[in-house]
């Protein structure tokens, strides 16, 4: 099997989140896949201004904070990205929306896929509009996602008492390993033509 480089994002910096605890259970699963190797960033720890430079990131020297090296480099390097978002008011946190805006290249042409928490939708919501987000910055949303429902009546000791979820994590990772290494290879055989 190919290794491809996944990168997790820890989408939410509100305090007392639960973004750290899914985080943790999907990299474990990622790292058990044997598909990846994995790395995670937590935005908590990124220096994420909500002020953009005048310059857009599309043009190529998009002057960042130095505190946004560490996210920067993690992006540029990952073939596959999957981003841990809460639902806040039927959307997704403005940290994440932050940490997307600051990038562009970085995104394209490779595949994302999420895992949500929150209410009764379980962050169906914020990952709705997360898909068109991506998808303007040519990158490729999948379908299969993890979505956790009343989080905080169905997770114990740092992991969901659902069993299916085991079975949902290893298809998106599947799905997810597949598209990392079809995009890759596209990406190193020619210029993606549309960013």
């Amino acid at each position: 099997m190919t290794t491809s480089s996944l990168l997790i994002v820890v989408g939410s910096v509100r305090n007392g989140r639960f973004g750290p605890v899914v985080a943790s259970w999907v990299a474990d699963r990622a790292r058990a896949h044997g598909g990846f190797d994995v790395d995670v960033v937590d935005l908590a720890d990124v220096d994420l201004p909500l002020a953009l430079p005048d310059l857009s990131p599309k043009a190529g020297a998009h002057p960042r904070p130095p505190g946004m090296a560490r996210l920067t480099d993690a992006l540029e390097a990952a073939d596959a990205v999957l981003i841990v978002t809460p639902e806040y008011n039927h959307s997704y946190p403005a940290s994440l929306k932050a940490a997307i805006d600051w990038h562009f290249t970085q995104w394209t042409a490779k595949p994302v896929a999420f895992a949500s928490y929150g209410g009764p939708s379980g962050g169906r919501h914020a990952v709705l509009h997360l898909e068109n987000v991506l998808a303007e910055l040519h990158a490729v949303p999948v379908r299969d996602g993890l979505s956790f429902g009343e989080y905080y009546l169905h997770w114990d000791d740092g992991r969901p008492d659902d069993p299916a979820a085991e079975t949902q994590a290893k298809l998106v990772l599947d799905v997810l390993a597949w598209w990392a290494a079809a995009l890759a290879q596209a990406r190193a055989a020619a210029p993606y033509p549309g960013a």
